[in-house]
């Protein structure tokens, strides 16, 4: 017998992405349907590395010190050439004072939809697995979906928005008719975890850079358990053709030159990389998040975090919709941000990819002769090392071009758009004091005046979703802001600056608010 459910979100895909978004919307109330035609969560570890903002934003819901402890922290690496090692590299302390996680976190992929999943059933829901949509249409008022199970039922699910975060094949995409234009590589890349005896230095990554192919060796947790990433040029131009795991071992020990025995291996796999993107990351009321909107190279491993940030980016503007705050139109700049940050990302791991495998005279030249030694130098350099931590830890990606940044004020180091700096507030994270899932007002106080008319006026405008903090300009707090007087941040749900002002009145603060809020300020009912 067919059935109908409503809800407010259906969820398309449960790997990070799709749970993440679940995660979120928990968090804010939401009521939602996730499903996904795997069994289960994956068993492979695929995804290796989370970054500091994805555990920025673990945290707020609890889950970034259970990661942490389940992960393994890199601490250095070795670059090699000829068996030799060429380039030490340091990453303890890799981020400074710049979040509470200045570390990269090797944390794989199955390990964190495991998190993420256990998150969700404590909360009473569940994800429909072995199910597939079968089809999907819109219209002003809501989504509708045909769902169809392993044992060949269908239901229909009905809901005011649809996410897809079903991965780079996304029935989502297609049943969109949203084009994912891009190209893909020609050259053979390999991925594996093994147990391996090698001798190695502890919580240390290996780069062996060879003429026109490389090998990267990435402590995992466990004794002895490793991942090596790479390529095989030598079968650039072989199509489709399968590669056993002998071939690879070989092209690993040619290029190491070291003595080392793989003992088992957990995973294995080969692939060429794509770099795709969506041209629109929704159409109507049906959004794309994760691999579904973008693919490219796994420089960085940027991949599944960027995903989880897609997530963290659409949740709070989906709940603030329905929750009738805001006008349907703040959903627009999912798109204008998010969209912004995939071309962004797609060209920097271009880039990233071309130094290490590219096979052009220069590259192979750089790669030689200039970047062990430019490599040893930047690690040894706080500010160096914070830049680099900037960059691939995404806590850099900024907004300061969206819609929802307002009032740039010239005089402040950070801007309308930056994430909000991470600093302590009596030896206490500041983001401790921005958990609630609303809008934050910090005002950055030098202490001469009170702000209890200020708190009140805020409380009786906007007291559902907008809280009050106030911070004293400690020395650190005026390095970073580069500002030495009293002056107000309005932070989004997602810890990102909507505006930054010296004006201690509300004013400019209810301007912003008026462009965002819907006429009616009573919550909708969140059904269809």
């Amino acid at each position: 017998m067919e059935t109908t459910t409503k809800t407010d979100v259906i969820i398309v895909g449960a790997g990070p992405t799709g749970l993440s978004l679940a995660v979120q919307l928990i968090r804010y109330g939401i009521d939602f349907v996730i499903f996904d035609k795997k069994e289960s969560i994956t068993d492979l570890s695929k995804a290796l590395v989370v970054h500091a903002r994805t555990l920025e934003i673990y945290d707020q819901v609890g889950l970034a010190q259970q990661a942490v402890a389940d992960g393994e922290i890199v601490q250095k690496g070795n670059l090699m050439h000829d068996g030799k090692i060429s380039a030490h590299l340091d990453f303890s302390n890799f981020g400074g004072q710049l979040s509470p996680f200045p570390f990269m976190l090797v944390f794989e992929q199955n390990k964190n939809e495991r998190l993420l999943y256990e998150h969700l059933q404590h909360n009473g829901k569940e994800v429909q697995w072995q199910t597939e949509m079968e089809s999907l249409t819109q219209d002003a008022n809501g989504v509708k979906a045909v769902l169809k199970n392993a044992n060949g039922e269908t239901q229909i699910i009905k809901a005011q928005y649809l996410v897809g975060c079903d991965g780079a094949s996304s029935p989502t995409r297609h049943l969109l008719d949203l084009s994912f234009t891009g190209s893909t590589y020609p050259r053979l890349f390999y991925v594996a975890d093994v147990d391996m005896e090698f001798p190695a230095d502890e919580a240390t990554f290996y780069a062996t850079l060879g003429e026109n192919s490389f090998v990267l060796i990435v402590p995992m947790q466990g004794n002895k358990h490793w991942r090596l990433i790479g390529n095989l040029p030598e079968y650039d131009e072989q199509g489709d053709r399968e590669v056993t795991y002998d071939e690879v071992e070989n092209k690993v020990k040619q290029l190491v030159q070291r003595p080392l025995e793989i003992t088992n291996v957990r995973w294995f796999s080969s692939y060429k990389v794509h770099t795709r993107r969506v041209e629109k990351f929704y159409k109507g009321r049906c959004f794309l998040a994760g691999d579904a909107a973008h693919i490219h190279t796994p420089a960085g491993g940027q991949g599944m975090n960027t995903g989880i940030q897609d997530a963290y980016n659409l949740a709070w503007k989906i709940a603030f919709v329905l929750r009738g705050y805001v006008k349907d139109s703040l959903l627009e700049s999912y798109n204008e941000e998010r969209l912004a940050n995939a071309k962004r990302l797609l060209q920097t791991t271009d880039q990233f990819f071309d130094v290490a495998a590219g096979d052009r005279w220069y590259l192979q030249f750089f790669r030689d002769n200039i970047l062990p030694n430019l490599a040893s130098v930047v690690t040894r350099f706080s500010a160096a090392k914070e830049f680099l931590f900037q960059l691939v830890s995404e806590i850099g990606i900024n907004y300061r071009d969206s819609s929802l940044s307002r009032y740039q004020n010239r005089f402040f180091e950070v801007k309308a758009g930056d994430r909000m700096p991470y600093f302590l507030v009596d030896g206490a994270n500041i983001y401790d004091r921005l958990r609630a899932p609303k809008f934050h007002l910090v005002v950055l106080s030098d202490g001469k005046h009170g702000y209890e008319d200020l708190q009140v006026e805020l409380a009786n405008e906007y007291g559902d979703f907008i809280d009050f903090n106030v911070v004293p300009l400690y020395p650190r707090v005026v390095e970073i802001f580069g500002i030495n007087q009293s002056c107000k941040i309005l932070l989004r749900p997602d810890n990102y600056i909507g505006m930054i002002s010296t004006e201690l009145s509300l004013d400019d603060l209810k301007v912003y608010m008026n462009e965002l809020i819907a006429i009616d300020k009573k919550p909708k009912t969140l059904s269809v």
